[in-house]
């Protein structure tokens, strides 16, 4: 602020996100991503007159070449914070720039060229190879035999509305116990199969290595389903708000990732959402919490495991569909809230898919491409031939 009250600047470069270790008051949140929220809401306070356009730097955030063998969740909540900043601030937002593991010369030039380019392309991994940005693009060839559960599946979440439904189609296409997790506990649904509800906090570390013990040897899948939405624009996200946001999200997801260590599993779901793949304005910190699933489901494929996040549009009736999205407010951001039934049967084929993490929507690009772009071109939707018309 003292800065900008001396001169106005051409341009805001940040390297917070870049900083180790956790905020001191919430122990689950990076405190590089809370430096990032603050800078964005003093910037935001000054106006895009002052400030110019704000960068936010990672390092590890993104794979995007094949030499990237291991991607940091952490850094990849900046990621998800980012594109919801570029929802909220508008014509002041540059972008998000990944930086590769070594920065000589050459990056530092590719760097700088990014930065001089105006944000033509706002989503950059810089690598040795070159400048690579990021585009959706639209699965094919997916219509093999997919995932077949078997043995013990255990689902976080379990007894909520997105758990119920797959429980109900896991039970349906051989699963032969179910372990459903609630912070509640619950009566077993009968579904056909030996099913038991374990009441667990999957935020705590205790909790989640007993559910695992209830599930024993025959643990063959894991479906996490678990977390809470935290609505919130970014300039009024804080760390309790993101702690509430990683709650059983996060944490529960990373619990079960270091428990279970290099266990090898026939499927390993995240839930996460389209908010962490293109943003949603107001949901800052459901975003962030998302894209450290897409990461995680990438990083655990990198270490030869199981790993798929599906980053699901709105459902009807149940999860994310009943957080105050009407069927007429989606419609007017060209969505349509995905049937129970229908969206559950795209998980087999995802978990056999060649790629991490997967979008399942219902979207309208005549309707949502330009309700998406209306304050700034997204170079993200580039490839998609329906949005750029």
């Amino acid at each position: 602020a003292e800065v900008l009250d001396a001169e106005p600047s051409v341009g805001v470069v940040s390297l917070l996100g870049l900083i180790d270790g956790r905020d001191g008051n919430e122990p689950t949140v990076p405190a590089g991503l809370v430096a990032t929220t603050d800078l964005i809401r003093v910037l935001v306070a000054a106006g895009a007159e002052r400030t110019g356009r704000v960068w936010c730097l990672t390092r590890g955030a993104v794979a995007a070449v094949r030499a990237d063998v291991r991607v940091s969740p952490v850094q990849a909540q900046v990621w998800g914070l980012g594109r919801n900043a570029g929802l909220e601030v508008g014509g002041s937002w540059g972008g998000l720039i990944d930086l590769p593991a070594v920065l000589d010369e050459r990056a530092g030039s590719r760097l700088a060229a990014v930065l001089a380019a105006g944000g033509t392309e706002d989503q950059v991994a810089i690598r040795p190879t070159g400048v690579f940005g990021r585009r959706l693009a639209r699965i094919t060839g997916q219509g093999g035999p997919g995932w077949s559960p078997r043995g013990t599946v255990l689902i976080t979440g379990g007894t909520g509305g997105l758990g119920a439904a797959v429980a109900r189609q896991l039970a349906e296409t051989g699963a032969e116990r179910l372990v459903l997790t609630s912070r509640r506990g619950g009566v077993a649904p009968d579904l056909g199969v030996p099913v038991e509800v374990v009441a667990a906090d999957m935020g705590v570390r205790a909790d989640v290595a007993r559910v695992l013990r209830v599930c024993g040897d025959d643990l063959t899948a894991v479906v996490h389903a678990a977390g809470v939405d935290v609505s919130g624009a970014v300039v009024e996200t804080g760390a309790a708000e993101l702690a509430r946001a990683y709650a059983g999200k996060v944490v529960g997801a990373d619990l079960l990732d270091e428990l279970l260590g290099d266990r090898v599993l026939d499927a390993f779901v995240l839930f996460s959402s389209i908010a962490g793949v293109w943003g949603s304005g107001g949901g800052g910190p459901y975003a962030a919490a998302n894209a450290h699933l897409d990461a995680l489901a990438a990083d655990r494929r990198a270490r030869g495991l199981a790993g798929t996040a599906l980053a699901w549009g709105p459902w009807a009736e149940v999860g994310m569909a009943a957080l105050g999205n009407t069927r007429e407010h989606l419609g007017r951001r060209g969505l349509t809230a995905l049937p129970p039934a229908a969206a559950v049967t795209a998980i087999a084929a995802a978990v056999a898919g060649a790629d991490a993490t997967q979008v399942i929507v219902d979207v309208d690009w005549a309707r949502f491409a330009p309700a998406f772009s209306f304050g700034r071109r997204w170079a993200l939707l580039g490839d998609l031939p329906e949005a750029v018309a």
